[in-house]
């Protein structure tokens, strides 16, 4: 049953970015005719309850981390989290600022890196045909490290959010 779980969910994504910085450029021509993402059945979502896909694009500051993991938390699962271009994977230009998140995947579970300032198109799909191949095999599984280590993302999370009145999260009910 699982397997075609997977399937299913490999053929209909839903997407849901979070832009930060220069990281929103290249992703309008990805939804435009010329590469139609929809092709992939890769379809944009208003609301992180209703996505799949998690693409972060650009660099995160601690203030807009906090933004990501809560929407990383709504989302259902399973979920899966790009990190698009550099910025993500060691804070890119901006990594010697304070204020600057260095790795995403110490707060979230990234599924795929897409390399490069900013990778084009094309790495875009690449990596998405690479994460509908990784969920048909049952390796996309970043949701389900996220519940097994889950002290480890939160204890990386406290160290950044230090915690107080202006951080109302409820601990999620893991199953």
């Amino acid at each position: 049953m699982r397997k075609v779980a997977d399937w299913a969910s490999a053929r209909s994504m839903w997407l849901l970015w979070y832009c930060t910085g220069c990281g929103a450029v290249e992703l309008p021509p990805c939804f435009t005719s010329r590469y139609d993402m929809e092709r992939y059945g890769i379809g944009p979502m208003a609301t992180p309850r209703q996505a799949d896909i998690f693409l972060i694009t650009g660099y995160l500051s601690v203030k807009t981390l906090k933004r990501v993991v809560r929407s990383y938390e709504q989302m259902q699962d399973p979920k899966y989290v790009l990190g698009h271009g550099s910025c993500t994977i060691d804070g890119g230009m901006y990594w010697d600022s304070y204020a600057t998140v260095k790795d995403v995947g110490l707060y979230i579970p990234v599924d795929i890196y897409i390399a490069g300032c900013m990778p084009r198109p094309e790495a875009i799909f690449h990596a998405f045909e690479k994460l509908q191949d990784m969920i048909k095999k049952g390796e996309a599984a970043g949701w389900r490290r996220y519940k097994d280590n889950y002290r480890f993302y939160r204890d990386n999370q406290d160290k950044v959010f230090k915690r107080g009145p202006n951080w109302a999260l409820e601990e999620p009910v893991l199953k």
